[in-house]
Parts: structure tokens; C-alpha cells; sequence
């Protein structure tokens, strides 16, 4: 029988109490904007809303059960974060990103993640070690799976270390550029070989992680998010 996954929920993930339709906005202590915000940011981040998507208001409105006020104010929330861009009369759309910015974002992706991976060697504890362990065991489990399921296993392991990092804003702003290049790790985790590659730079970190070496884990995860070479280039072709 095999394993469940790993269960971890990040610091900002909806709290959801399902009452009604899959899709209704719950109520729990926040806002409605901010519901719809969090809903449309996480659709974003899991590729259901693609970059170049066009958001329909009102649609979004009656799929979610709220009026489009707070769904307007969600998209001002998005385009803040630049996951969204306003276009006047012809309303918002999932931002699309170029690929020489796209590659700039990666390494600053790079070098966020590293030092999460660097603060983790130092500080992480005995109970987040065994959640890594079980996170990584769990993402071979999905090595076969498809890259939809490869991808949110891998999201977990990386979860995991963010929180062991001990740093909540460095965390927080890790998670929110990983939103802005969610979409693209995606086409990433497709590229011929990857998942296996994933696998083995994942034991790379988690070797330096447990093995309390500080600068080994840093440049290990740094690795792991740059593309560098022929990976680069597979990425751009793919790209365009």
C-alpha cells in the first residue's frame, strides 16, 4: 500500500470550509476580496489560469458566488503583485513575462531559495528533518505520476525547507516571486529529463541540509533553480 502524501499546508494557503460548490468563496475571518485574491492568485500558480489568459469579471463573479466588486479589487491586488496586468476598457489578464526577464527572475529565484536552504542547514529541527525526508521519499513516489503531480510534490519539499529557514519574511517573499514564475517551472518540470535531474539536485540539498553544511546547501539550491547550459537554451526554444 503505498505511502500518503506528506501533508503541509504553507502560511499562506486558504483556510476552506466547503459548505456549498466546490468553487463558492468561504468565509472564515477574511474579506471577500481577499478570498478571491488568494483563489485567483493560487489558479495562477497552478497553471488553470495561463499567462495571456483574459479574466472575465462577471464570469469570475458567478463561478465564485460573489458579486464583482470584490472581484475587481482582487485583480488591483494581482496587478500589485504583478500576476495580473489591467488593460483599461479591455479588462485584466494573467501577465504574460518575457524570457529575458523570465531568466532574471529565475536567478534572483536562485539565490532566495539558496539562502532558505542556508538558514535551514543551521536551524532546522529534528521534526522538519523527518517531514523532509518523507516530502522527498514522497516526490520519488510521483516520479511516474506526470508533471502536474511531480510538480506539487516538489512544491512541498521546497515548502519544507522555506519553514525551516526561520525567516517568515524571507519565506513569504520567496512564495510570492515563486507565484510570478509558477506557470514557467511548470514548462520547466516538462523539459525532457528533468524530473530525474529534480530528484537527484534534491538529494544534493537535502544531503548539505541535514548534514548542517551552511555554504554546500546554499549553492546546491542554487543549482537546482538556475538554468545554466543546455538547459538554458532547451528552455528558451521551448519558450518561443
Amino acid at each position: 500500500m503505498k505511502k500518503p502524501a506528506p501533508t503541509y499546508v504553507p502560511d499562506n494557503a486558504v483556510q476552506e470550509q466547503r459548505s456549498g460548490p466546490e468553487d463558492a468563496i468561504p468565509a472564515l475571518g477574511t474579506t471577500l476580496t481577499n478570498s478571491v485574491h488568494q483563489r485567483l492568485e493560487a489558479e495562477i500558480a497552478a497553471g488553470l489560469l495561463p499567462p495571456g489568459r483574459r479574466l472575465d469579471e462577471q464570469e469570475i463573479a458567478q463561478r465564485f458566488g460573489v458579486s464583482r466588486t470584490p472581484v475587481r479589487e482582487a485583480f488591483r491586488l494581482l496587478a500589485a503583485d504583478e500576476l495580473v496586468e489591467l488593460r483599461g476598457r479591455q479588462g485584466a489578464a494573467v501577465r504574460s513575462i518575457g524570457v529575458h526577464t523570465l531568466i532574471e527572475m529565475f536567478q534572483v529565484m536562485g539565490e532566495l531559495e539558496g539562502l532558505c536552504a542556508r538558514l535551514a542547514a543551521r536551524r532546522i529541527s529534528p521534526e522538519q528533518v523527518t517531514r523532509l525526508e518523507e516530502a522527498h521519499a514522497w516526490l520519488k513516489d510521483q516520479a511516474g505520476a506526470g508533471p502536474d503531480a511531480f510538480y506539487e510534490a516538489n512544491q512541498q519539499f521546497h515548502e519544507i525547507i522555506y519553514e525551516a529557514s526561520c525567516n517568515v519574511f524571507l519565506a513569504g517573499q520567496t512564495r510570492k516571486l515563486r507565484n510570478k514564475v509558477a506557470a514557467y517551472r511548470r514548462r520547466v518540470t516538462r523539459m525532457p529529463g528533468r524530473i530525474e535531474d529534480t530528484i537527484r539536485e534534491h538529494e544534493e540539498v537535502m544531503a548539505a541540509i541535514l548534514g548542517h553544511d551552511a555554504e554546500a546547501a546554499h549553492r546546491a539550491m542554487r543549482a537546482h533553480l538556475s538554468l545554466l547550459g543546455d538547459d538554458l537554451l532547451d528552455f528558451i526554444a521551448a519558450f518561443e
